[in-house]
């Protein structure tokens, strides 16, 4: 733990650690290590959105969120302090996925047009690329890779020069690895270059500080459930001030994010609530509030630290293991642990962990068919420790998967 050791004393840190795990309910009844599919909410979370529910049948939906209207409203200003922007340029949406489809619809795509991603994108935006290809001829090119895996920036500028192409999407951290992909590099050449911008950031936000001016980027998207450590079905975008200049709006824009005036014209909100719908989930975007309102105060550079070490500590421990690959990639890893274990597919490993009270998740190959699916790679587990976990709940399940290992070989 010396990253975050250097912060404070030791006797410090474990007060911090025995405070984040008394607050967070979960902890007393499971080693949770799937902080990358859904963390373990803290109290304050839970709070913000129970009370809404209650308040909800009290006095009714729409009367509730009259009277939270206030705290709604200061939502936004949570998302823009994590993100280094301004409340304009968030909005709402309905997940991550969802966010960054309406970020892809803001661009009216034709045949021939190209975009540009890379080999690590996430399953469902990679199938996204294909819809687009198989519907509208859009070509599709992936950038390749560095030789320590993540997307190469030179080779995105080369292909940018060759090909004009309408935007590069970039997933920063893939689901199905602990790689971190340098969205800065290549947010460099996009402006360099002038070429949109689109990050995929719902495994960064929680782990890694954001500044979407230093990324470059034109739109960021992410989710509250993950290792920011908000409720599930509910998640943010980010639009800049470029793109909202440009006129970008959604191909299906709603009436909440736009208005009918006329009875053939309408007019898109100024700000980026354009790409939210009328149907608001006013409990869990409170609970996102409160889920990122606890990141920013507890120090979202300082508890991604702990996590890193964490999953360094995991992954030291998974690679001394027989019968154990480590699958992750890049110069920088994350706190995403990566493994397949001889002899045994991933569910069947998540299956006996979770029969020990530890959870964790399997990822496939054809999750990622541009990189676990080229290395022969079927399935695997996906372990994810964040900064509330403790150095015994990670050897733990070090020590169950390396007693899974044994018995299967």
């Amino acid at each position: 733990m010396n990253a975050v050791a250097d912060s404070q004393d030791p006797s410090t840190l474990e007060r911090r650690i025995a405070r984040w795990r008394a607050e967070t309910p979960g902890c007393a009844r499971v080693n949770h290590l799937n902080n990358a599919g859904a963390a373990l909410q803290p109290e304050p979370v839970l709070r913000a959105v129970g009370d809404h529910l209650r308040l909800e049948g009290e006095i009714g939906g729409y009367e509730a969120a009259e009277r939270d209207a206030q705290r709604v409203d200061a939502v936004y200003a949570s998302l823009a302090a994590l993100l280094g922007t301004r409340p304009g340029n968030v909005a709402v949406t309905a997940n991550g996925t969802a966010g960054f489809i309406q970020a892809l619809t803001s661009f009216d795509l034709a045949r021939g047009d190209a975009i540009v991603t890379s080999l690590s994108d996430y399953t469902s935006n990679q199938i996204q690329y294909l819809a687009l290809a198989a519907r509208l001829g859009v070509r599709v090119l992936h950038a390749p890779d560095l030789p320590e895996g993540g997307i190469d920036p030179q080779a995105v500028r080369e292909i940018l020069r060759s090909t004009p192409a309408r935007f590069v999407a970039l997933s920063w951290i893939p689901t199905h690895s602990g790689l971190i992909q340098d969205v800065g590099a290549v947010g460099e050449v996009c402006e360099e270059l002038g070429v949109p911008f689109l990050v995929d950031a719902v495994q960064a936000a929680g782990q890694l500080p954001i500044d979407v001016q230093s990324i470059r980027c034109d739109y960021l998207v992410g989710t509250a459930r993950k290792f920011l450590r908000g409720p599930r079905g509910v998640g943010f975008l980010y639009a800049s001030d470029r793109a909202l200049g440009r006129g970008d709006y959604p191909l299906f824009v709603d009436m909440r994010g736009a208005r009918w005036t006329a009875p053939d014209r309408f007019e898109v909100a100024a700000t980026a609530r354009r790409y939210e719908d009328w149907e608001f989930p006013y409990a869990l975007v409170l609970g996102m509030g409160a889920a990122v309102d606890h990141a920013l105060r507890e120090g979202v550079a300082e508890c991604g630290a702990r996590a890193f070490e964490l999953a360094a500590r995991l992954r030291g421990k998974l690679a001394a293991i027989d019968g154990v690959e480590l699958l992750d990639r890049g110069r920088r890893q994350c706190a995403i642990v990566t493994a397949a274990v001889a002899g045994r597919s991933g569910d069947e490993v998540k299956r006996e962990l979770a029969a020990a009270g530890i959870n964790v998740v399997a990822t496939l190959g054809e999750f990622a068919q541009h990189d676990l699916g080229r290395r022969g790679v079927e399935s695997g587990i996906r372990v994810s420790p964040h900064y509330y976990n403790i150095v015994e709940e990670v050897d733990a399940a070090a020590e169950a998967i390396g007693r899974i290992a044994g018995a299967a070989a």
